[in-house]
């Protein structure tokens, strides 16, 4: 059978793992991969549903390679992931041209429904009925959507938080661990086939192992990694705040490949906020937070987020989530604003603000937050740290990474003088000189 399939993968990191992870089921089963969606015989996009707006580009995605399909340019429309898993049905009826959908529990079927379609069969709909419960271990560790020498590790699947804004719980099921040799395996793996920066990730990466019957949590997953041969680094990605422990903290001062890196969303910092948020447990960890983990980790830099327009937030609020901000000089930060999700108990609160009032909180925060970006990056200059060389740039310098910046969303270090006969994966030591926005500038010490 001579078919290819081409990926549109939307939404976050752990949506791109599973789209891999389909990519390694098609390879295994002789479906080839197209270099693009554009020169695919068919489309599969996997999709996102966490907020409105990840729904509108979801949305515009499917339609466009539904015209796409109606050119002629290919024979069939895959739709995969947490909007499928979400409304199920309601897809059927919203895109009625999508040749065939698959959930997230679905993810090893998608070979059989592309040789279904390749031979004029009907797919439609193969979703199961309750939460996902199901966890994939990818087929080829070293098949990669990144781009890059740096790969995505996902350790665990669903989420046993009930935030009252967040319908993840719903989409993705409850919390639950891989084992974690298969981790470890899949890990060095990478390493081994040269992939030098490994991001764990999860709902929440510190809950890891409190689902298993034996005792094991991300210390010793951490430990583990850690442990792996070969010239590497691993940071964590998304840990709820109340999950920090001070083993944890020991391990960062100790480990010898594990970023000093932390990603602690804390969403609001009133206590009002997050008792209605639903995240009560958050409120005497998000307190004085930063300058715990900065006593305890020496030089730990420090990634959140926070939602501003909750329900029921008020200007006091707002003012106390902006000298908390102010305070904590988060390294970086991420602002979002509040997105009423159906089926959530926030749905349905009054004392939303209005639009303008959130979005002046979004950009009133945001420039706070570019302050301390650009302060940040003055006292950074002349600090020596070992750079990972993505991409050269057109003017000899490289475009790289430093163990402060997590893919995606930290931002960048521009790195001149980096010797002759230097490739895409190597570590160099760098000389920080400087930021532009939220990137920085850096030169190589040879």
């Amino acid at each position: 059978m001579s078919v290819s399939v081409g990926f549109i993968s939307l939404g976050c990191s752990k949506n791109l793992v599973d789209s891999q992870i389909m990519a390694g089921y098609l390879k295994s089963g002789r479906i080839a991969l197209a270099p693009s969606p554009e020169t695919a015989d068919m489309i599969l996009i996997n999709t996102c549903a966490f907020i409105e707006a990840a729904r509108e580009e979801t949305a515009e995605a499917i339609l466009s390679a539904c015209e796409h399909k109606k050119n002629g340019a290919c024979r069939a429309v895959i739709v995969t992931g947490c909007m499928v898993q979400r409304y199920r049905e309601r897809m059927l009826e919203a895109f009625p041209d999508v040749d065939a959908f698959l959930g997230v529990d679905e993810l090893d079927q998608v070979a059989a429904a592309v040789r279904r379609l390749a031979a004029g069969k009907e797919v439609g709909l193969k979703v199961k009925k309750g939460l996902p419960v199901r966890l994939f271990t990818p087929k080829y560790p070293t098949l990669l959507f990144t781009g890059g020498p740096f790969a995505y590790v996902k350790i665990a699947e669903g989420c046993d938080h009930r935030c009252a804004y967040c319908a993840i719980p719903d989409i993705r099921g409850n919390f639950r661990s891989r084992g974690l040799d298969e981790i470890v395996r899949e890990a060095a793996h990478m390493v081994s086939a040269g992939v030098r920066e490994l991001n764990l990730i999860s709902q929440d990466t510190l809950h890891y192992g409190t689902d298993m019957e034996q005792a094991l949590s991300i210390t010793d997953l951490s430990r583990a990694v850690d442990g792996i041969e070969g010239e590497f680094r691993f940071r964590l990605l998304y840990g709820h705040p109340a999950g920090i422990t001070g083993e944890m903290l020991e391990v960062m001062n100790s480990a010898r490949h594990l970023c000093r890196y932390l990603d602690l969303p804390v969403q609001h910092s009133h206590p009002d906020i997050l008792r209605a948020m639903n995240r009560g447990k958050a409120v005497a960890a998000t307190d004085g937070l930063a300058e715990r983990l900065r006593q305890a980790v020496p030089g730990v830099v420090l990634r959140t987020t926070c939602m501003v327009g909750f329900p029921g937030e008020s200007d006091e609020h707002f003012n106390h989530l902006l000298e908390y901000v102010a305070e904590s000089k988060f390294d970086h930060l991420g602002v979002f604003a509040f997105s009423p999700e159906e089926g959530t108990p926030a749905f349905e609160m009054d004392g939303v603000p209005d639009e303008d009032v959130t979005a002046d909180r979004c950009e009133r925060l945001m420039a706070l937050q570019m302050a301390v970006v650009d302060d940040k990056a003055r006292g950074l200059v002349g600090q020596m740290d070992k750079a990972l060389l993505l991409c050269p740039g057109a003017c000899g310098d490289w475009t790289a990474r430093l163990p402060r910046q997590a893919p995606e969303v930290d931002g960048e270090t521009i790195v001149s003088g980096v010797p002759a006969g230097a490739r895409k994966g190597d570590l160099i030591m760098v000389e920080i000189t400087g930021g532009k926005g939220y990137d920085l500038t850096a030169r190589a010490v040879c």
